[in-house]
């Protein structure tokens, strides 16, 4: 980790996770995709992060109040699939939820749903240690990670930490193409 960042893993610091979280994708193309009215878009992030951080195999990671990322322990045949509104606001995240469910491996692994960095810490190499420092935990514990990166600068990324392209970008509607991302556990020397 960098010097002025803390690694912290838990759960128990949610609103710091999702106000981190909803600062990092502020300006991100999907995330205007998905919440189009700015004035609404970071509440309803954070109640989409709230959500997660709610699943049982949740962990959060936060690297002092700059980075933040939200893993998910999901089991065989395990997904988030939910129903959800098909008209209003969420529409478009439940349509897109389903789209990447018929991608989501169905092999037990470690879920990367969210990581960023919150605007003004980019490009520190705060979100490089906090995939490292859980993906080294992967691999000592044997669990291949999976991940779905949101822009081609991510998944560039994702690819310099070990991560390969799970098939073509899943693309819905006018969104941004997403890419399936998966690694095997490295062996640990």
């Amino acid at each position: 980790m960098n010097a002025d960042t803390t690694y912290a893993p838990g759960t128990g610091r949610a609103g710091v996770v999702t106000g981190v979280l909803a600062s990092a994708f502020e300006g991100d193309a999907l995330a205007a995709w998905l919440f189009p009215d700015l004035a609404r878009r970071a509440g309803y992030q954070e109640g989409f992060y709230r959500s997660l951080l709610e699943h049982p195999g949740a962990e959060s990671y936060l690297a002092g109040e700059s980075g933040a990322s939200i893993w998910l322990r999901l089991g065989a045949g395990e997904s988030l699939r939910q129903d959800g509104p098909t008209a209003g606001p969420l529409a478009r995240l439940a349509g897109l939820g389903a789209a990447l469910a018929q991608r989501h491996p169905v092999d037990p692994h470690l879920y990367l749903a969210v990581m960023g960095v919150a605007a003004g810490f980019q490009g520190r190499g705060i979100g490089s240690a906090l995939l490292e420092r859980r993906l080294e935990l992967a691999d000592r514990d044997g669990e291949a990670a999976y991940l779905e990166a949101s822009s081609p600068g991510s998944r560039a990324l994702y690819l310099r930490h070990g991560f390969a392209d799970l098939g073509e970008p899943v693309r819905f509607e006018d969104a941004p193409p997403i890419f399936p991302m998966w690694r095997n556990a490295a062996a640990v020397k």
